[in-house]
């Protein structure tokens, strides 16, 4: 029986020696047919020894600017050959197994789009970060992560995790590449939600696991960050709710808007305040001529 290959890819924007501790867990796997694809953003020395020398098999992509989330996501697919594609944020590690698991679960007749692990606290890893989403609610726009460990082993999520997700190389031919106007959060909600619209499940496999160190890149309460979840759930908003985005638009005028403007200001974050505004004002208005970067 052949062995499936699989191809792991990840983005790395300026955290070399975070993305060489990943290859170095990718390393001690024992699955024996597997690449790596680092996309390097906004990079202007060529890394690729470095990373060759914690995980041999490894392909590296330098971009000169940085591409974001997304776009380094589809560069890393497009460049890959695998028969199923293992996306992993730069900042996660493995546990050996978890590939083997993963696998086991597309085998049969089931149309199943994409499956993640759960995911954990790197510096915590009795908490569990993600054991699948909720629905994003039409009105507010708001989802929760389910924390708790599933009951069962193997269970339908609204959206799969974009830290940690395997997807079918003919899925992704099927549906798509993962939407690049977000730039960074909430591409793999959209992404999710265009997989499902072609009538395949998502599942979370909660018998496997990774850890992840959350938010490296971005900070865990930054301007960029507030940004992009701000303007990006506007945008999100828009092709998601539909007939309900008027009511949605209301909530964020009404209550949110003021909630956070009184929030950052009480805090004196001045320029959270700016980012956020500015997402707003991106997120309502110029997505419709094309998105604005921070």
């Amino acid at each position: 029986m052949k062995t499936p290959k699989v191809s792991i890819v990840t983005v790395n924007y300026k955290q070399p020696k975070v993305t060489t501790e990943l290859l170095d867990s990718i390393d001690k796997l024992s699955y024996p047919n597997l690449e790596v694809v680092v996309v390097d953003n906004a990079q202007v020395h060529d890394d690729a020894g470095l990373y060759k020398s914690h995980y041999s098999n490894t392909q590296v992509i330098n971009v000169k600017d940085n591409a974001g989330f997304a776009k380094g996501n589809n560069i890393g697919i497009k460049a890959s050959t695998g028969d199923y594609i293992f996306l992993l944020n730069n900042d996660t590690e493995l546990e050996d197994g978890v590939i083997e698991r993963l696998l086991e679960r597309f085998e049969g007749p089931n149309k199943i789009g994409a499956i993640s692990p759960l995911i954990k606290y790197f510096d915590h890893p009795d908490k569990i970060q993600f054991a699948g989403f909720t629905e994003v609610s039409k009105f507010t726009g708001r989802n929760e992560l389910i924390h708790e460990q599933p009951k069962e082993e193997f269970i339908d999520t609204a959206y799969f995790h974009g830290a940690a997700v395997m997807i079918p190389r003919e899925v992704i031919k099927d549906c798509g590449l993962m939407p690049e106007e977000f730039f960074l959060y909430y591409e793999e909600l959209d992404w999710s939600r265009i997989i499902k619209s072609y009538g395949y499940s998502l599942k979370v496999l909660s018998t496997v696991s990774i850890l992840h160190k959350e938010s490296i890149s971005t900070g865990k309460n930054s301007p960029l960050k507030v940004y992009y979840q701000n303007r990006n759930r506007i945008h999100f908003m828009r092709k998601a709710a539909k007939k309900q985005y008027l009511i949605f638009l209301a909530y964020f005028l009404l209550l949110a808007f003021p909630k956070n403007l009184l929030f950052h200001l009480a805090k004196r974050e001045y320029q959270h305040l700016k980012a956020f505004i500015k997402a707003f004002y991106h997120g309502l208005i110029l997505n419709r001529v094309g998105f604005q970067k921070i």
